[in-house]
């Protein structure tokens, strides 16, 4: 810094001198710098320096002539350092530009106000806004409106119907069993959905459709349509669902291929049989499997279970 204030005031002070003692001047100043150049082909310029050199190339077009101790190129090559450096450091002063964002919790309530009410329009969900204490403008709410889904998921919908009609609503499903001869039992059962309870229960070697008609008659004595007016049967059930709506006059929903989800209620407590029971013994025969299967429905449900295939 100093070295650079020297030559400032320098070179005001030679603005004073007579032409022949500048030239006279210059001269020996190139001599001098000729013989430094070829000691020292590379000497190091500092920061001062390299501005200087910079403010020279804009006030003056014979800058080149009296440049010797670096080449023009190098101070060309310093401003665009310079030009680099200078866009780098604005470049990171954020300011806001455009449109101010939407904060999520606006675009949060707008998804909610139209989920929960379809029939608004944006001027109406606009004026709500405003009331408590948002201020979106009614193009702002139009556009996020068509990004709003009005519709849920199916599989929200599936639970939501699942939810509001558990009290009417008994799943059934088949699961198989091996037994000790390696032959294969089929376990047939029917569960509520409100409760958990387990109506009723039955193994077999062959189901038909005329076998899970009836056991549909003993686990609803009554009118079907009064004990329960949907019946969601499993995979394994679907070869006679045609035959149980036309004699039993019921509704049959069936559920996709590999989607326990589907019927949950009745895959849990599959799950649950198994874990419990079923992985610690081995089936003898069907009336083995009978009575290990009563017994833990009576468990399951915790009151009297008394089916009609082990009590008649």
């Amino acid at each position: 810094m100093f070295r650079f204030l020297t030559l400032c005031f320098g070179t005001l002070a030679r603005l004073f001198r007579s032409r022949h003692s500048l030239l006279l001047e210059n001269l020996a100043l190139r001599q001098q710098l000729v013989v430094l150049k070829r000691r020292h082909p590379r000497p190091k310029l500092d920061l001062f320096d390299k501005l200087f050199w910079l403010v020279v190339r804009r006030c003056w077009s014979g800058w080149k002539q009296a440049l010797l101790v670096v080449t023009p190129e190098t101070v060309v090559r310093w401003h665009r350092a310079g030009f680099r450096w200078y866009w780098r450091v604005i470049s990171k002063v954020r300011k806001p530009v455009g449109r101010r964002p939407t904060s999520k919790e606006v675009r949060d309530l707008m998804f909610q106000m139209v989920a929960e009410n379809p029939s608004w329009g944006a001027p109406r969900i606009h004026g709500e806004l405003l009331m408590l204490g948002f201020d979106v403008s009614e193009r702002t709410i139009s556009r996020w409106m068509k990004r709003a889904s009005s519709d849920p998921e199916p599989s929200k919908r599936w639970l939501t119907f699942l939810r509001n009609h558990r009290e009417a609503i008994a799943a059934m499903d088949f699961f198989t069993v091996p037994t000790v001869t390696f032959s294969v039992l089929y376990c047939f059962f029917v569960i509520s959905h409100d409760r958990r309870r387990i109506l009723h229960c039955n193994v077999t070697r062959q189901p038909t459709s005329l076998w899970i008609v009836q056991q549909l008659r003993e686990a609803f004595p009554f009118w079907l349509g009064s004990a329960v007016s949907d019946l969601r049967p499993g995979p394994e059930v679907r070869s006679g669902g045609s035959r149980c709506r036309a004699i039993l006059g019921i509704e049959a929903i069936q559920t996709s291929f590999e989607s326990p989800w589907q019927n949950g209620v009745a895959e849990r407590w599959i799950e649950s049989c198994r874990r419990e029971l079923l992985d610690h013994v081995i089936a003898v025969n069907e009336r083995h499997l009978k009575r290990l299967l009563f017994d833990y429905v009576r468990y399951h449900n915790g009151v009297s279970y008394c089916p009609t295939s082990l009590c008649g």
